[in-house]
């Protein structure tokens, strides 16, 4: 008697080796067919720098406020005889608004009228004490005797103490009155705002007829810049760069204003107060730049360079060259990670981190290039600095134009090759037909 599942079996193993035989040969036949990416190294310079982002700030800004409350009822000229407005240039003691200054007056004259009141005050205080010190006198060459009895002695002289101290008391509230007075006038000056420096009007934000209310805080009226021909960026730096950021290091800079042009500083101070933002700690760059031609505007968007290494005329390499390693079926002779002579990682090892890269070529990192039958053939190589696109590489085999390995090509749509890469899909190449041929 025939099992049917003995057959079932049999026919099962003959398709798994058979197409195990034919997932061989497509590989091999691929791995025939492989194709490159290539780069030429080339030789020229290369800059290692952190990139950050920042804004243009007025190097010094003065913020204008009032000190008593009031309506507004004009703003003043500035230097060209025109009312102060956005951008307007004002001299320092330039008269930029008024307050209305009824109620302030009304207080400088109460004041002086209070003066004057205590000014008489002390001239009858005075006079009492004339009369008193007199009486006292007389009393005096009398003397408790049968004249005068003691009682009237004693209260001449109380007379005329008492008026010494009143003259002393209207002294007092002659200089209390004094300095109300001049509390009432310099609130009453204070009703014109005046610009403390010579400068521009970035900002004014107050309007006449609008009323401001000076209490714990002074309101602003307008925004001052002292200079804008020395002008700074300010720029968040992340704390894995800070350390590598000094006074006096140049930087070159770019806004969108003015697309295509670069702009040259220096790094002036480093803010110690940090933020957090998310758990990422930056500090803030102050990097002057000279404005003399006042193209550069107050709050631009700055997209920063620090520099921090050049090099002139050294051979770089694609860093995608040095990140790349093929595998066995692609007729390499080591597999995964390559390790230099220390036992590092090569990518660690080749200087592809900006952040990590010295200045000098004690690197090792391995290039492939194409040898005989388009194998791969492995270079080890020094490798230095890098900007994060190139390396700067050393090695006895290099020469500029040397074409080295960055990738595998992607097969061509069309050519019939399984273009997923997947081996146990069935090869769709097209056969060759008669009209082909013709």
């Amino acid at each position: 008697m025939k099992h049917p599942g003995k057959k079932s079996l049999i026919a099962l193993i003959v398709v798994l080796l058979f197409g195990s035989l034919a997932a061989w040969q497509l590989i091999r036949r691929q791995g025939d067919d492989l194709a490159y990416r290539t780069a030429k190294l080339k030789r020229g310079n290369l800059s290692v720098t952190i990139n950050a982002t920042g804004t243009v700030e007025p190097e010094e800004v003065i913020n204008v406020g009032a000190q008593v409350a009031g309506r507004i009822l004009s703003f003043g000229k500035d230097a060209k005889g025109k009312t102060v407005d956005y951008g307007s240039l004002v001299e320092a003691g330039t008269v930029l608004a008024r307050i209305d200054d009824s109620l302030y007056a009304a207080d400088v004259a109460q004041a002086e009228a209070q003066l004057l009141a205590n000014k008489a005050g002390l001239q009858r205080a005075q006079a009492d004490l004339s009369q008193a010190q007199q009486n006292w006198q007389r009393a005096q060459l009398l003397g408790p005797s049968q004249a005068l009895a003691q009682s009237s002695y004693e209260g001449y002289e109380s007379a005329y103490k008492s008026a010494l101290a009143q003259v002393a008391v209207s002294k007092a509230a002659i200089s209390q009155a004094e300095a109300a007075l001049a509390r009432s006038r310099r609130n009453l000056g204070y009703c014109t705002i005046t610009s403390p420096v010579k400068g521009i009007i970035i900002d004014r934000r107050v309007n006449i007829g609008q009323t401001v209310v000076a209490s714990l805080n002074a309101p602003s009226l307008f925004l001052l810049a002292k200079d804008l021909t020395r002008i700074q960026v300010w720029v968040a730096v992340n704390e894995a760069d800070i350390g590598r950021i000094h006074p006096g290091q140049p930087v070159s800079f770019t806004v969108d204003a003015f697309p295509g042009q670069t702009f040259k500083g220096e790094v002036g101070k480093i803010r110690l107060n940090a933020s957090m933002t998310q758990n990422v700690v930056t500090y803030t760059v102050e990097i002057t730049t000279d404005n003399a031609d006042g193209r550069l505007l107050p709050y631009l968007t700055a997209n920063v360079e620090f520099q921090l290494q050049k090099f002139s005329d050294i051979l770089q390499a694609p860093n995608a060259a040095l990140h790349w390693s093929p595998s066995a079926a692609d007729g390499a002779t080591e597999n995964g990670p390559k390790k230099d002579r220390k036992g590092r990682d090569k990518k660690e090892a080749s200087g592809q981190n900006p952040d990590k890269a010295p200045a000098d070529l004690n690197n090792t990192g391995i290039l492939w290039v194409l040898a005989e039958k388009q194998k791969p053939r492995r270079i080890e190589v020094k490798t230095g600095a890098s900007d994060g696109v190139n390396t700067v590489v050393e090695g006895a085999e290099l020469r500029e134009g040397m074409e080295v390995i960055t990738g595998l090509q992607a097969p061509s749509p069309g050519n019939g090759k399984n273009e997923g890469g997947n081996p146990f899909l069935p090869n769709l190449r097209r056969k060759k037909s008669s009209s082909d041929s013709k």
